[in-house]
């Protein structure tokens, strides 16, 4: 595969899950992040003390894409019953570059697993996502928290990109990755604790 195919694959599929490339389907695998992890600022100033849940990586075709960091509040625990409704912080530490618009696109395609959606909906959450979602570089993170009744606050290295004040977009974007509908459930089990245990130092 040419590292300008190689690119062009990546960047479809940002969210997990099966992908079509090219009338090919490619699945994904998760396997636990091997850094020591730590809290990121902008989760310690929402949370305080944050717990790491749960961790994964996502990879494609042996490659490494990206790795995925759920943190709670102390004292408190994610659960997949109400993921939607908890306070929570997704942390994703990309490992590979990919097309802010491709991430928007995939993410809204994952969005959809999880029940209908109004056009209308769809096409404004896409924009949204369009807006505050960037292209990535190896080393790049973005963070989003769930503020519940609120919606979905979003961090690009660190710094407050944009709020999408909207508590189903928030349910739904976080659902990607913990709700029973995600199209990559071991990494789902890692990241909400019941799977891959925690990557070791």
């Amino acid at each position: 595969m040419s590292s300008v195919t190689r690119r062009r694959v990546l960047g479809v599929g940002l969210a997990g899950g099966v992908v079509t490339v090219a009338g090919t389907t490619a699945a994904w695998a998760d396997s636990p992040a091997q850094d020591r992890a730590e809290a990121p600022p902008e989760v310690r100033s929402a949370f305080g003390n944050p717990t790491l849940q749960g961790q994964g990586r996502l990879r494609f075709l042996g490659l490494r894409v990206y790795d995925a960091l759920l943190w709670a509040p102390a004292g408190q625990r994610v659960t997949a019953a109400d993921a939607g409704v908890q306070p929570l912080a997704l942390e994703i530490r990309y490992q590979r570059a990919l097309q802010g618009q491709q991430i928007a696109e995939r993410s809204l395609v994952e969005m959809k697993r999880q029940g209908e959606l109004e056009e209308a909906v769809a096409q404004r959450w896409l924009q949204r996502m369009k807006d505050l979602f960037p292209d990535v570089a190896e080393g790049s993170r973005i963070t989003g928290l769930n503020l519940p009744r609120e919606g979905a606050r979003f961090f690009v290295d660190g710094r407050l990109k944009g709020t999408v004040a909207e508590p189903d977009f928030a349910r739904r974007f976080f659902g990607i990755w913990l709700s029973p509908q995600s199209s990559d459930q071991r990494l789902r089990l890692a990241l909400l604790g019941s799977g891959s245990a925690p990557a070791t130092p």
